[in-house]
């Protein structure tokens, strides 16, 4: 993992986001990694109430645009809890190494981030949707 620039997450997803930990943590002592990655990413980040995170910055069940600067591809993908991760709708989970590296990114932001077959580098290219700006403070 590598840090990049600072990260933006609101109170309401980090909360949800500490249960979550705790539950998987509890239920699933397999996925350890990937939940540390999470807690670092979550500790490292600044917290900001809902209706004032910045409309560029990736939050939970938000659409974003990336860009694969290794191969140029376009990726898009909603970020989502587990419970609601579905490949096949490019609904990814917040504990898929992407999804982790992903949260509380802002547009124009790049990142490298190890995944099993080895580094990804994105760049946040858009975001699609974002609950916070369309006025969904609980999404």
């Amino acid at each position: 993992m590598a840090i990049s620039k600072e990260i933006f997450i609101t109170n309401v997803d980090k909360k949800k986001l500490q249960r979550l930990i705790v539950l998987e943590e509890e239920f699933q002592p397999g996925s350890k990694e990937y939940l540390d990655d999470l807690t670092y990413e979550l500790e490292r980040a600044v917290v900001t109430q809902p209706e004032k995170i910045p409309e560029d910055v990736i939050t939970m069940n938000s659409q974003v645009a990336l860009k694969d600067l290794d191969n140029d591809e376009e990726l898009i993908y909603t970020l989502v809890y587990p419970d609601e991760a579905d490949i096949a709708e490019n609904k990814i989970s917040v504990l898929a190494p992407i999804g982790t590296a992903i949260l509380g990114y802002r547009v124009g932001d790049v990142l490298d981030w190890k995944i099993p077959s080895g580094t990804l580098r994105l760049k946040v290219d858009k975001i699609l949707f974002q609950p916070e700006s369309s006025g969904n403070f609980e999404l």
